[in-house]
């Protein structure tokens, strides 16, 4: 069957949605957007049928099996809970809403109606991404991590920077990449603290272009997040992280695994002092290979979003909960609400257990 979806939103991601939509076998049937000169030239650049003022006029009077949001991020939380309501599975982009409040709303409202709700948290469909998780097995208890959602020598203009369309910065732009990233990395544990600083330094607006943050997991590992717009320099391109573990090093952007490898002691160091064997029992490191070059032609390739809709589309025909759903983007709005907070007084922010599970699955019954 072939999906038909309506894409609410008409600027540069909705035309990697629309892209991806085809690339995946479905139809693009309408799409809605409030200013009909944008409107127009997406209809026109991607072979839409039907264009919509807004989202209840599109369900009033469209056709489509599945909706996706690129709109600004002060509608997501509306135009998602409107179209659950309705019966049609939602794929709503990064940041999921403008706070957590609207994010368990909108999961809650997905539960109860029984119907998918994913979030664009892109870099898990990534090739380089999911190499990399099939290797953390050999890097121990990963200790710590580091990563960076940051734009070096520029940031966006227009809504992302007016915090009541936005809801925050540079940290809800493209940090949260980072976070997500961290957090897929070390295999979903739940955050138990945040602390950050931010500013506004770079850019003459009332949000953040300026941040770090430092989210303890329940896993025992620590995440440290450097996020910004117009940065003067960044150790990594976005959604660079590094891994830190009891047994070995990992690192996505460049894409590679560091593991020891312990020369075996010959009869004269066995014979000697323990400090002194020590010193001969040098740690020569192995790597491990990825087989990706470093930079890439593009950092953010069409196939990353192509396994995106993949996912989407597959759980919508199949009645599965997608991965990342409604569930991990709230955890990473619980997490960006706790660092504003943190940032704003200064002190760690302790979150409580951001999911009742048991409640959840009573919503779903």
């Amino acid at each position: 069957m072939t999906l038909k979806v309506a894409i609410a939103g008409a600027g540069h991601i909705a035309e990697v949605h629309a892209k991806a939509v085809k690339n995946q076998g479905g139809q693009v049937v309408a799409t809605i957007e409030k200013f009909a000169d944008k409107a127009a030239a997406f209809a026109q650049k991607f072979s839409i049928a039907n264009q919509y003022a807004t989202l209840e006029e599109a369900l009033a009077g469209g056709k489509f099996d599945a909706l996706i949001i690129g709109t600004p991020n002060f509608l997501h939380a509306a135009q998602a809970i409107a179209a659950l309501k309705a019966g049609i599975p939602v794929l709503v982009e990064k940041p999921m809403a403008l706070n957590a409040t609207e994010a368990e709303e909108m999961l809650e409202t997905s539960l109860r109606a029984n119907v998918v709700l994913m979030v664009g948290h892109c870099w898990r469909f990534d090739e380089e991404t999911r190499w990399l998780k099939q290797q953390t097995s050999q890097l121990g208890t990963i200790v710590r991590t580091k990563g960076y959602g940051v734009h070096t020598h520029w940031g966006p203009g227009g809504w992302f920077t007016q915090k009541h369309l936005s809801g925050g910065g540079a940290i809800a732009d493209i940090g949260i990449h980072a976070i997500d990233t961290a957090r897929f990395l070390l295999g979903d544990p739940h955050p138990v603290s945040v602390f950050a600083r931010m500013g506004t330094y770079y850019k003459d607006c009332d949000v953040d272009d300026t941040g770090i943050i430092i989210v303890n997991w329940d896993n025992g590992a620590t995440s440290y997040i450097e996020t910004g717009w117009c940065q003067p320099y960044v150790d990594g391109p976005q959604a660079s992280t590094q891994l830190y573990g009891t047994k070995g090093f990992a690192q996505l952007f460049p894409t590679r695994v560091l593991l020891p490898n312990l020369k075996p002691e010959n009869s004269f160091v066995k014979l000697l002092p323990g400090r002194l064997r020590s010193k001969f029992r040098r740690k020569e490191e192995v790597e491990v290979k990825s087989g990706f070059k470093f930079p890439r032609q593009d950092h953010y390739p069409q196939s990353m979003y192509d396994r995106q809709m993949a996912h989407f589309f597959e759980c919508i025909q199949n009645n599965r909960t997608p991965i990342p759903g409604a569930a991990e983007g709230l955890v990473n709005m619980k997490i960006v609400d706790a660092a504003y907070e943190s940032a704003k007084t200064g002190e760690v922010v302790r979150l409580q257990s951001v999911l009742d599970l048991t409640s959840l699955a009573t919503m779903k019954s």
